[in-house]
């Protein structure tokens, strides 16, 4: 699946943090170089296995509505806080399995000639 984020074509690549956590990434389209991680990592804080919390402020402002414009993530149900920033948490609109999939038929596009 690919999203325009800060008018970069993106892939989405899902990745674990060193807890097991999804993290989303955003990777440009053309040249699989980085441009965002649209998840934060909050140990502390119990979130189910199909939940994120997603960065949207700093460099990531209007990540959220991106993500949920495009069908990927449902809107916000919960916000958490932590230190000065309140983080809203989503679940998924497409399963991991049909993401993963997506991502992997867009990447081998990508490093074909």
């Amino acid at each position: 699946m690919q999203v325009n984020f800060q008018g970069y074509q993106c892939i989405l690549h899902l990745a674990q943090y060193n807890n097991g956590r999804t993290a989303l990434l955003l990777h440009d389209a053309y040249d699989s170089m980085p441009v965002a991680t649209a998840t934060i990592n909050v140990p502390d804080e119990p979130i189910a296995e199909d939940e994120l919390v997603i960065k949207n402020y700093s460099q990531n402002e209007g990540m959220l509505e991106t993500l949920v414009d495009a069908g990927i993530l449902h809107k916000p149900h919960r916000i958490i806080y932590t230190g000065f920033i309140a983080a809203p948490v989503c679940r998924l609109a497409v399963s991991k399995e049909t993401l993963s999939q997506t991502n992997t038929d867009a990447l081998q596009a990508v490093q074909e000639p």
